[in-house]
């Protein structure tokens, strides 16, 4: 029986392991690859056909838009689903995709149950759904259970060289990050006095409003305001942060390492949440060392100014 495969293109290797775990478990006889890169997707592509392509936007040396656009021109290309995995959501950016040809988006962040839908209904078009549940009920020895039909019932690769991180800036009430004491906590209050939404953390389940304590390469702190949803560990998020001189946003790719509340007591209000950032991409790293080296990290995250 001939096999369904998959390529996920990404530059960050959580996300990129993100994904495949997710096909894996809801996708059981998928076959995937992965590509660092637009780059190396544009070499393997050019070699190997898939019946999907599930592709970052936002990536060093070819984008996401720029694999679409060189794949669409290929011959017998037409009608692969090609789905743009994608933190950007403008209209412009849409509509430049679905000119260029894209099947569909799935937005970061996103939890496996919208990512399965989104690939059943691609490969349910493209005709082979059908294929890869014929290939897993011959895998299951001729059992009456069909794991497509669960789908919904649940909820080394080479990475470019990153730039040594200037110093982490810090606000005036941290002085330790996120291992500061909770002996802190009166003056940790008074971030509440400025949550102003410059910040955001997007997760697939709830949207927060925060304030950046401190902001480096590599990683943030940031403060949240509870909610009936509390961010979990491993969870995957965007980060969107906007420069005020030309109100550019960044949109970091990063994952929950750390969460604690701000007083000892279970009525707390306040989150600080520890994120790892994930993106490999050169020009987001370039964009937060600007943003940092500027100062405005300081005076719009910080909530002493």
């Amino acid at each position: 029986m001939a096999k369904v495969s998959a390529l996920v293109v990404d530059d960050a290797p959580f996300i990129r392991d993100l994904i495949k775990k997710a096909l894996r478990s809801q996708f059981p006889g998928l076959q995937i690859e992965e590509a660092v890169n637009g780059r190396k997707a544009q070499q393997t592509l050019s070699r190997v056909a898939f019946d999907l392509i599930l592709c970052d936007w936002e990536m060093p040396e070819m984008s996401g838009l720029e694999l679409l656009q060189w794949f669409r021109g290929q011959p017998g290309s037409e009608k692969t689903p090609f789905i743009m995995v994608t933190s950007r959501g403008d209209k412009e950016n849409v509509i430049e995709a679905i000119q260029a040809g894209v099947s569909d988006f799935i937005g970061k962040p996103f939890s496996n149950e919208q990512l399965a839908a989104k690939v059943k209904k691609a490969l349910h078009r493209s005709g082979k759904l059908q294929l890869l549940q014929g290939r897993q009920t011959q895998a299951g020895g001729g059992a009456a259970q069909d794991s497509i039909a669960h789908l919904m019932g649940g909820r080394k690769a080479e990475t470019p060289a990153t730039p040594a991180p200037p110093p982490v800036i810090k606000s005036a009430i941290s002085e330790s990050g996120s291992t500061e004491s909770d002996t802190t906590d009166s003056r940790d209050r008074q971030i509440t006095q400025h949550v102003r939404g410059q910040a955001q953390l997007r997760l697939a389940n709830e949207q927060f409003a925060c304030v950046v304590k401190t902001l480096s390469l590599r990683d943030a702190l940031v403060v949240v305001r509870r909610s009936d949803y509390i961010p979990r560990v491993f969870e995957s998020g965007v980060l969107d942060l906007e420069q005020d001189s030309d109100k550019s946003v960044a949109r970091i790719n990063a994952y929950v390492h750390g969460v604690s509340s701000m007083e000892p007591n279970m009525d707390c209000e306040w989150l600080k949440v520890t994120l790892k950032f994930v993106d490999q991409d050169p020009q987001k790293l370039d964009y937060l060392s600007r943003l940092i080296a500027s100062g405005s990290a300081q005076k719009h995250y910080s909530p002493s100014a």
